[in-house]
């Protein structure tokens, strides 16, 4: 289907080509709203900034990856549109609250020189952040809304996958390091009297102690060995590694298991939840790319014939792109 709707775009973006004087600058344009150079090579360069080594692409190559750029930048203007229509905009104190606490990251005067060092733009950063605030709004509070999980279809995808809830055997162990054996050998002795972590660290100051789960297949052969035959409560020896020394206390050791219906569910519901909001954004686009008026440059149409012939990927790349950043914030759940 989305095949369908970009070739409908690709039509309407070749009888507008936006090549008149007054468009310099302007790649394309949604509604009127325009789609500036500048945002293709902002994203171009950050695009560049993720790839390992030297990156030298050919023309052509050039043209695909500006080609693929517009494309998301295209959906997301219109969700921005989106929002606009429903008085839901993005507003300046929201920009400025997730600036803010981009900002809250870095030292005072270290944002500004990150900027400078990274040869990053600020208006275009803004602009960027701005379609990423838009996307993230449109899904929690247009589509989210709209979407209902029902036990019996969340009964169905526990079964259908049952493997993905499937939890090997692990371990919790509490790991103590120290500068010495005889040091690390008294930590040891200590917390298995007291059960007291943080009093271990306050008794021995140059000791450091730290708690983990691991799957008993992911463990490394020294720590296998250490591990092997000990009981719950019961520490290893202390082992000599480039780093120092360290001992095992083994915490809690959990059989295989398959997680109950009711602790899936979460699990369930996510899983779920992100394929019915791309169905909901899939519907939402094919009713809205139609009635778009969109307008390409002359300049990018080769580029965006390559795009067409992988519409059905791409465009849901332009929807993933938000993904790292979306919770879910709505719905009740209830168990399976």
């Amino acid at each position: 289907m989305l095949r369908n709707i970009f070739l409908c775009l690709l039509v309407m973006a070749f009888l507008g080509c936006a090549g008149d004087s007054e468009d310099i600058g302007i790649v394309a344009r949604v509604n009127g709203a325009p789609i500036y150079l500048s945002q293709l090579e902002f994203q171009h360069d950050q695009f560049q900034a993720d790839t390992v080594g030297t990156y030298v692409p050919s023309v052509e190559k050039l043209k695909s990856e500006y080609g693929d750029i517009l494309a998301d930048l295209i959906v997301q203007e219109l969700v921005v549109q989106g929002l606009d229509d429903q008085d839901m905009a993005v507003t300046q104190h929201e920009m400025l609250k997730a600036e803010e606490a981009v900002r809250a990251d870095y030292p005072e005067g270290a944002f500004e020189q990150m900027l400078i060092e990274e040869y990053i733009d600020l208006k275009s950063w803004r602009h960027q952040m701005k379609y990423h605030l838009a996307m993230k709004k449109f899904y929690h509070q247009v589509l989210r809304p709209q979407i209902k999980i029902d036990y019996k279809e969340a009964e169905k995808y526990y079964r259908d996958h049952i493997s993905d809830f499937y939890l090997p055997e692990s371990m919790r162990i509490l790991v103590v390091r120290g500068p010495s054996r005889e040091i690390v050998e008294k930590a040891v002795k200590k917390f298995l009297a007291e059960q007291d972590q943080v009093n271990l660290s306050t008794a021995f100051g140059e000791v450091e102690t730290r708690e983990v789960v691991v799957r008993e297949g992911r463990l490394s052969a020294a720590w296998r060995n250490a591990i092997t035959g000990l009981e719950p409560g019961q520490s290893s020896g202390v082992l000599t590694d480039r780093f120092g020394f360290e001992a095992l206390v083994l915490l809690e050791r959990s059989r295989a298991k398959v997680l109950e219906p009711a602790q899936a569910y979460p699990l369930v519901e996510e899983a779920l939840l992100e394929s019915k909001l791309h169905e909901a954004f899939e519907t939402w686009l094919a009713g809205n790319i139609p009635s778009a008026q969109i307008s390409v440059s002359e300049h990018l149409l080769s580029a965006t014939e390559k795009v067409q012939k992988n519409m059905d990927s791409e465009i849901i790349g332009a929807v993933e792109l938000e993904e790292s950043v979306l919770t879910d914030e709505g719905g009740n759940s209830t168990g399976i």
